[in-house]
């Protein structure tokens, strides 16, 4: 596989992430020479393999969208008609069930992105003041990221993070990813003392979180 960036820090262990395309991504501590390295890589073959192939036959299955007349996104768990119209006031409008874009444009793939972060951002900030009020939790501020891996985060700052993806998801699933990185804010890891909060506070977390391994996939452009 190819490499595509090692990162080094502070972490005790060798951390490997396939990327969306394939490529390797190493998390290390810096004291980690290139020799270790290659025998946790080594180590963890078939299990490299293995992602890889699920990527491979995931974009066969699920291939990037063209951005076609007709052509179907997701929006809040449902998914919508694209029309390409030949003028607007915005390259892009979602109006009566339909993703209306103006046609002939060269970066109609940004154009998606920037309204699905607009969204993603008013939603879930909604989301996150509303549980964040009525249970407490106190957080420092919110940031809507291009992140492929993680649907949310939460820093030791009390800053939480949660990928744009997530808007294309159901409101349920937005939920069960806010109150995960909000219980982050109290516990920092995945104890069991974390998932029984999480259970506390969304009894059918289970299935959340089990939609999301099955269907992340098509959670994006």
């Amino acid at each position: 596989m190819k490499i595509k960036k090692i990162i080094r820090s502070k972490r005790k262990t060798i951390a490997l992430q396939v990327c969306s395309d394939t490529s390797l991504i190493i998390r290390a501590p810096f004291h980690a020479t290139d020799e270790v390295i290659e025998r946790v890589i080594l180590k963890h073959n078939k299990w490299l393999e293995k992602k890889r192939k699920e990527i491979i036959l995931r974009d066969l299955k699920y291939p990037a969208k063209r951005f076609s007349d007709g052509e179907k996104f997701f929006f809040l768990g449902e998914e919508y008609r694209l029309h390409q119209v030949k003028e607007q006031e915005e390259p892009l409008i979602f109006s009566k069930g339909y993703f209306l874009l103006i046609n002939n444009l060269n970066n109609p793939r940004d154009i998606f992105i920037n309204w699905y972060k607009k969204m993603a951002r008013a939603t879930i900030n909604q989301r996150v003041v509303w549980f964040a009020h009525r249970w407490g939790f106190r957080f420092n501020k919110i940031t809507i990221t291009n992140a492929q891996k993680q649907w949310g985060s939460c820093s030791h700052l009390g800053n939480l993070n949660f990928s744009w993806r997530l808007i294309m998801a159901p409101l349920p699933i937005i939920d069960y990813v806010v109150i995960h990185e909000l219980i982050h804010l109290d516990e920092k890891n995945h104890s069991k003392t974390f998932w029984k909060k999480v259970e506390k506070y969304l009894p059918e977390y289970r299935i959340h979180r089990e939609w999301l391994k099955k269907n992340g996939c098509l959670l994006r452009l």
